[in-house]
């Protein structure tokens, strides 16, 4: 059991519901960059050649719990390579990285990985869904088409710390 979904766009009231359909598999590229238990940060930067940076768009904090809703960019352009939801319970993570990821300037696979956080990633579910309005304008998509993500933990310390929806460009 993973990241449920609709909790995770609970965060977000504006973010329009998904129709998704769990899958066992999804095709290359997708699988390549999804059905892994690796930092999307590091796939993305693999498959695309080039680093990624982060665009938070919306954020908030509740309590013990930091959510924000992001893309990641291709350094250097505007070209999204990734949309995603985070979930993170902040005691579970060491003070250095939660300093630094609420300053919102980095990836969180980077950060983790830079401050050497003990971290395990889990892939959950695989997803396919319709490309939404919001996903054809986000990806810069010229007509409909399917969609491919993933839920997944992120361990830190053995603790399920982190939890994402992530969602690739077609």
């Amino acid at each position: 059991m993973g990241p449920d979904l609709d909790s995770l766009l609970a965060c977000f009231p504006d973010e329009p519901s998904m129709d998704v359909e769990l899958v066992s598999s999804v095709p290359e590229p997708y699988s390549s960059l999804l059905a892994h238990n690796h930092h999307m940060t590091v796939a993305l930067e693999r498959h695309h050649g080039s680093p990624v940076e982060v665009s938070v768009l919306k954020s908030g904090v509740d309590g013990d719990v930091y959510h924000r809703r992001i893309e990641l960019l291709l350094r250097g352009t505007r070209t999204v390579v990734l949309f995603g939801l985070v979930r993170i319970h902040l005691s579970l993570v060491p003070d250095e990285a939660r300093r630094e990821i609420l300053e919102e300037c980095k990836p969180l696979g980077r950060v983790l990985i830079e401050r050497n956080v003990m971290r395990r990633v889990e892939h959950t579910a695989l997803l396919r869904f319709p490309a939404r309005t919001v996903d054809l304008e986000r990806f810069a998509l010229a007509g409909p088409q399917m969609m491919y993500g993933r839920l997944a933990y992120l361990y830190c310390n053995d603790q399920p710390a982190i939890e994402l929806l992530e969602v690739v460009r077609p």
